[in-house]
């Protein structure tokens, strides 16, 4: 009993620590608060149909992440009783791998290449002109959930330099300006 309190004091503590907290998000507004639910019959789903696959726990935490867009802490429990593992076990693959998203992501995912052929091809005056740009730093979601900038180490696009995957399309030989491009884009492709 003493350690499943633990456990849930935990799964608090990291929910509060998150760049767009449970609190946060009743700040902004019921949309947002609506954004940080999950649906559990969805998920549970999800794991009874792959919970018999060989590697079964990255199989459901891909999907679910490709279903819901992040793979929400308090799922955890429910994996670890569908897969007859421990919460533990759950939580470190889930917090291991950097790709499987916390929280859910802003309306547009911006991925910027952060390997060696990209810095040398003028990735970090990119990574500064981003940031300023969008007024968040890597791994956070702006307030009004529009953007969300994840650092990635390669996407296989070194030979045009520097790169990143913008709204899910790979963009290389990203210059500041051509970044702005992309987002009027974005904008426009929205009305």
């Amino acid at each position: 009993m003493a350690a499943e309190v633990l456990i849930k004091d935990t799964s608090l503590t990291l929910g509060c620590c998150s760049k767009i907290s449970r609190s946060s998000a009743a700040e902004a507004g019921s949309e947002l608060d609506h954004e940080m639910t999950w649906d559990r019959a969805a998920v549970e789903s999800i794991a009874n149909s792959l919970k018999h696959q060989p590697g079964a726990l990255m199989v459901i935490l891909r999907r679910v992440q490709d279903e819901l867009g992040w793979v929400p802490r308090d799922c955890v429990p429910l994996l670890a009783e569908v897969l007859n593992l421990s919460r533990a076990e759950v939580h470190g693959v889930v917090s291991f791998y950097h790709d499987f998203r916390p929280d859910p992501p802003g309306r547009t995912v911006i991925r910027v290449c952060r390997a060696e052929s990209c810095q040398a091809a003028g990735g970090v005056t990119l990574e500064r002109h981003i940031k300023r740009r969008l007024g968040i730093d890597f791994g956070e979601t702006s307030h009004d959930r529009r953007f969300t900038l994840e650092a990635v180490y390669c996407l296989g696009n070194c030979a045009c330099s520097p790169a990143a995957v913008i709204h899910g399309e790979l963009v290389g030989r990203l210059s500041p300006a051509r970044f702005d491009e992309a987002l009027a884009r974005l904008s426009g492709a929205r009305r």
